[in-house]
């Protein structure tokens, strides 16, 4: 694992990279999680992700959210899945190429943690 940065602003600075062989222990990745705002770690069937649901007072303000969220994934390369509704979005990231989570989930979210604030 890379050594893990001291704040959430620091992660966000990082960018993603392509990531290969094992995936975060669950230890490593507990360890990242304080550096986020009210993300969970959560095993969905087969897949563990790292996942927060946000919430807006209409629909233009979740589709202008999700189009912002839409060039962070472009720009890092690296894509959630979503569920979009009226007034909710749910992201779920997770690496597929390492089979669960990697750094590259965590510089995401704190991109978005960023873009919410």
């Amino acid at each position: 694992m890379h050594t893990p940065p001291t704040s959430a602003a620091a992660l966000a600075t990082r960018r993603c990279t392509h990531q290969t062989g094992p995936a975060l222990t669950a230890a490593e990745a507990q360890a990242l999680l304080p550096q986020l705002v009210a993300w969970d770690i959560l095993q969905l069937g087969d897949a563990i992700v790292l996942t927060r649901t946000f919430t807006f007072p209409d629909f233009h303000r979740t589709m202008a959210f999700v189009n912002a969220l839409a060039w962070i994934a472009h720009e890092q390369d690296h894509h959630p899945d979503m569920t979009v509704s009226h007034s909710r979005c749910t992201l779920n990231w997770s690496t597929h190429s390492v089979g669960g989570l990697s750094i590259n989930d965590f510089i995401c979210a704190a991109r978005v943690d960023a873009l919410a604030t």
